[in-house]
């Protein structure tokens, strides 16, 4: 079979094309794949949204920051803070609306007691009160007559008992209307109750109710206790080989299990001399300042500052939180899109330490990155999270 020159000259032209067009759409593919590779991970931002975010850059740099011990603990009250309300004599409650963990004021009314009894301590003052101007005329009358010696010994001396007496069981009965709520200024302008009020001596919380109306209390029986708010404080478990770390007025951080983000503050007041079975010692650290929501019982964890050393750390607002890791994010470049400035910014996970005056010592997961020559944002780190998240859910990066 013969084939003609120009045929087969034809044919390897063709194919030389094909190759060649293949060859460029492969690199060109390729070319692709591997902008997207470089550009996945990455956050846009134009000049505008740049801007707007108020974005600021800064260089992670080194600083003096505490040490610290890392401990566990719950929120807890001297013995002196729990308080139960109780009653010096029995009663119906006519009166109590208070449920666990009811913020109370002090001099707030808790509850009303009422009791028939209250009326005959009432009615037993008054006649003693009625008596001893009495008693007291007729003393002083047979003191004069004894001294001017017209009446005898004998009736000086009844008349200046019966008056002592009645005196003293004046202030007594009126020592026991105080002591059960009642004022007797109020008693001796006739107002006559048969309740009185029980009042919270401090402010607080109330703990635990033990009574209902119409409920009758014995003496003995405790009707609520109530928790001093203004003498919270941490205690904290120190196992003994880093107990001798620890001193008093060292700084304490701490952050409650529902809040593990928001650090508040407290400061080493008493260490525990005692030793546990389980090699441990209290600490207890002193609130720097009143906290409404914290209650006794809450578990907390905490960090005790035990000394200063150097550290990497960046401004509190550069660490961003997201899907329980910790991040903050790097100007990676700088470029001109479309006639506007574009930033590409990264996103590395990091490790945090101390906070302390408004820096967070951080440490860059990826070991291999110098950190000393990064550009991080230092204010406006939210929106490029933002930026991210909105990015990830469209599945690329965006303009």
């Amino acid at each position: 079979m013969n084939i003609s020159y120009k045929y087969i000259h034809t044919n390897i032209s063709i194919l030389v094309l094909s190759l060649f067009l293949f060859s460029c759409d492969t690199h060109t593919k390729a070319e692709e794949e591997e902008h997207h590779h470089d550009d996945e991970g990455k956050i846009e931002l134009t000049q505008a949204q740049y801007e707007q975010a108020h974005i600021q850059l800064g260089a992670i740099t080194k600083r003096i920051m505490g040490s610290e011990l890392h401990v566990n603990g719950v929120i807890d009250v001297p013995p002196q803070s729990n308080i139960s309300i109780n009653m010096l004599y029995g009663g119906f409650i006519k009166y109590i609306d208070m449920l666990p963990g009811t913020p109370i004021k002090k001099g707030q009314l808790l509850v009303t007691l009422e009791n028939p009894e209250f009326i005959q301590f009432q009615q037993d003052y008054l006649e003693s009160l009625a008596q001893q101007e009495y008693l007291k005329a007729e003393y002083e009358r047979q003191e004069e007559l004894y001294e001017e010696k017209v009446a005898s010994g004998k009736n000086y001396q009844q008349a200046k008992s019966a008056y002592l007496a009645n005196e003293a069981r004046l202030k007594t009965t009126e020592a026991r209307l105080k002591m059960i709520g009642l004022n007797p200024a109020s008693i001796k302008s006739g107002k006559i109750t048969s309740y009185v009020g029980l009042y919270a001596p401090v402010n607080g919380q109330v703990r635990e109710v033990y009574a209902n109306i119409g409920k009758y209390v014995n003496p003995q029986d405790v009707i609520m206790d109530i928790t001093n708010s203004e003498d919270l404080h941490v205690e904290l478990t120190v196992y003994e080989n880093d107990i001798p770390k620890v001193k008093n007025e060292q700084k304490i951080r701490f952050s409650l299990a529902d809040a593990p983000d928001h650090w508040r503050e407290a400061e080493v007041f008493l260490i525990g001399s005692g030793v546990r079975e389980d090699r441990s010692v209290t600490v207890h650290g002193h609130l720097k300042q009143h906290e409404t929501d914290l209650l006794p019982g809450m578990y907390v964890t905490a960090r005790i500052e035990t000394g200063n050393r150097d550290a990497m750390a960046v401004p509190e607002e550069s660490v961003v939180r997201f899907n329980g890791s910790h991040y903050i994010f790097a100007l990676d470049d700088k470029r001109t899109e479309q006639n506007t400035t574009v930033y590409d910014f990264i996103m590395l996970e990091v490790s945090t330490g101390v906070n302390e005056d408004g820096f967070t010592e951080i440490n860059l997961k990826d070991k291999t990155m110098d950190q000393t020559n990064l550009d991080v944002v230092t204010s406006g780190a939210f929106t490029v999270l933002a930026k991210a998240k909105n990015t990830e859910e469209e599945g690329g990066h965006g303009h």
